[in-house]
């Protein structure tokens, strides 16, 4: 079978669902999946420490924005999709938003186990079919979600500070009616 075709069933025969705190230990297991990814690809800085820790996903969870992919029943993939506004986002450096009057949903903490290809496919279906305009940040030395992020038509827009300091890059991509 090709690879475009095996990704392809492989992302679609997932389901996105609303996590729950009883997911957490799962969660946390795909962060971690996902942690090792970025040091194996030469990103060393980002997600340091338990980022993002367990409080963080309760937070996510409250807010009706955590996310779990699942594959025959087995969690390997999260993200939070959070309504605007985001604080991070109101100040942008060294470019625009490709629009900043509409509401937006952002995406944050994308996180997938190596073995299961096409989550970051699935997750841009997803978020496309609740919201037509999505924002996204990540560390300059994430050389995959950038990839990423130019592959599925987002657009650089400039820098943005996460309330620690620390930068980011962020996107945007609008589709209009």
């Amino acid at each position: 079978m090709p690879d475009a075709m095996s990704e392809g069933l492989c992302w679609a025969m997932s389901e996105i669902r609303s996590a729950t705190k009883a997911d957490i230990p799962a969660i946390l297991r795909v962060t971690e999946a996902a942690r090792e990814i970025m040091r194996s690809s030469g990103n060393p800085k980002q997600w340091t420490g338990n980022y993002p820790s367990a409080e963080i996903l309760e937070k996510d969870i409250a807010a009706g924005g955590g996310k779990v992919i699942e594959q025959d029943g087995r969690i390997v993939g999260y993200f939070a999709f959070l309504p605007s506004p985001d604080p991070t986002y109101s100040t942008i450096e060294g470019g625009a938003w490709l629009d900043d009057t509409l509401p937006y949903h952002v995406i944050h903490r994308i996180a997938s186990v190596p073995e299961v290809h096409g989550i970051f496919s699935r997750i841009m279906e997803y978020a496309f079919a609740n919201d037509c305009n999505i924002r996204i940040d990540t560390h300059r030395d994430n050389a995959i979600m950038q990839h990423n992020l130019q592959k599925h038509g987002f657009s650089y827009c400039g820098i943005i500070y996460l309330a620690s300091g620390d930068e980011r890059l962020a996107y945007q991509k609008l589709i209009h009616a």
